[in-house]
């Protein structure tokens, strides 16, 4: 059925209209079509448009057709161009003379804007709780490890220890961050455009409020030629989107280093790791390895989309028919990455001992001798250069700082004493650092009860 037939005197060439249908992607729209729809003619009865019972009969029907697509009774076919053809079609053939008033008012431009902001809006909140439970698993392995020692980095050298949990509180910032930007995006996109028309509203007497209103709206757009031209919801959520993918990215990069042979931080569960087909002692990081990867995917959604939507005239243009399959891809590759990646960060484990004597290896204490050496009355810019040849003499001999002894430490500067070696040990260093935000026991402790409270809000 082509809801545009009437103008047109012979039938569209068939790969013209595979082209042009958007119905194979658009399919997964159909909820929020129909939940439209009923806000859209529950109006229609209320301003006197339609009769209550046309509206009645409309709204049986469509909530027939919702029950039977989702429990299988209804197959969405490729007969129809989308998804608004397809259930107006099937609600014409079921009640039919009143079916065909359902679509009084409104275009497919203002109805498929409606349906995108709809699925979008369910789909942040899926985001969210997906966040919010590796908020929550990160949460709980920061309490876990408030005491475990491992080398802080810098240009992926060591540079000062810090603990596990301050290096995952890092992360927590991030995916924070990125839950407040999808509550951002919602906020931005939740005003409705049903009414808009094709671009120029309608002579009806339809009332925009109470529709916004029945379906959750804070209000109605305020420009009908906006309304259904405006992608930038969209664009925001995919920007979102890669910011996520950007810090799974960065996160997983660090669980490779920290798996490997060299370092030997973590243990993947077998569940979530693969082997090799020729080297039988591979347990590979397939999981992390894939997030890294797809996080390309997410990226090309965006750029593809900014790209579409660059030199389009006002107001809707077939253009913007792109927008579904890159937005649906997008969402359900960010979906399963957390859900995957979570899964895999709960059920690793950490060798502490190789973390703690990583972060004893490589000078990451340097800068605390350097600190106790001033609290000594040295200038900082002399203590820097006594403790880099402290450390120059130590890497001649393969020794770590604190493994020189009290009369190695004066050969090069009498200031040392017998307290340089609690000045410099991993507990000292991290503890003694304790302003909010840094590693420091005191002010974990601190961060932790904050995120606390962060989660149960």
């Amino acid at each position: 059925m082509k809801l545009w037939g009437g103008r047109f005197t012979k039938e569209t060439d068939q790969l013209v209209h595979q082209f042009n249908a958007s119905i194979s992607f658009d399919q997964r729209l159909y909820k929020q079509d129909i939940e439209g729809s009923i806000a859209h003619v529950t109006m229609l009865a209320k301003q006197g448009i339609i009769t209550e019972e046309d509206k009645d009969q409309i709204i049986e029907g469509l909530t027939g057709i919702l029950k039977d697509i989702s429990e299988g009774r209804l197959t969405i076919d490729a007969e129809h161009e989308d998804i608004h053809s397809f259930v107006e079609a099937h609600l014409i053939s079921r009640i039919g003379n009143a079916g065909k008033k359902l679509h009084t008012g409104r275009s497919r431009n203002d109805q498929v804007a409606l349906d995108m902001k709809l699925y979008i809006r369910d789909e942040i909140d899926i985001l969210s709780e997906l966040i919010h439970t590796l908020l929550l698993t990160l949460h709980n392995m920061m309490k876990d490890n408030l005491d475990t020692y491992i080398p802080g980095f810098t240009h992926l050298q060591k540079a000062q220890p810090v603990t596990l949990a301050h290096h995952l509180g890092a992360y927590f910032e991030m995916f924070k961050r990125d839950r407040q930007r999808l509550f951002d995006t919602k906020k931005r996109l939740n005003l409705s455009p049903l009414g808009s028309g094709a671009l120029a509203g309608t002579t009806y007497p339809l009332d925009r409020n109470y529709t916004a209103s029945f379906l959750g709206f804070d209000g109605p757009t305020l420009n009908s030629m906006d309304s259904v031209a405006d992608r930038d919801y969209v664009i925001e959520l995919l920007s979102a989107l890669s910011t996520i993918m950007m810090h799974l990215s960065r996160f997983s990069e660090e669980i490779i280093i920290w798996n490997s042979n060299e370092y030997h931080f973590v243990e993947l569960d077998d569940a979530y790791s693969t082997g090799s087909s020729i080297m039988p002692q591979k347990k590979n990081p397939d999981i992390a390895e894939l997030v890294r990867g797809k996080t390309g995917r997410v990226y090309g959604a965006l750029v593809s989309l900014l790209t579409v939507m660059k030199g389009l005239p006002l107001a809707y243009n077939k253009d913007m028919q792109e927008d579904k399959e890159l937005t649906f891809d997008a969402i359900d590759t960010v979906k399963g990455c957390l859900s995957l990646f979570t899964g895999m960060l709960s059920s690793m484990r950490f060798h502490k001992d190789a973390m703690a004597s990583s972060a004893k290896r490589g000078f990451t204490n340097a800068t605390d001798a350097a600190d106790y050496l001033v609290n000594k009355g040295v200038p900082f810019r002399d203590a820097h250069g006594i403790i880099g040849q402290l450390v120059l003499y130590c890497i001649g001999k393969d020794l770590s700082l604190e493994e020189l002894s009290l009369e190695e430490f004066q050969a090069i500067s009498p200031v040392f004493e017998a307290d340089i070696y609690e000045a410099i040990s991993l507990t000292n260093c991290v503890n003694k650092r304790n302003t909010i935000g840094a590693p420091g026991l005191e002010a974990m402790s601190e961060v932790i009860e904050l995120n606390a409270k962060y989660l149960a809000e």
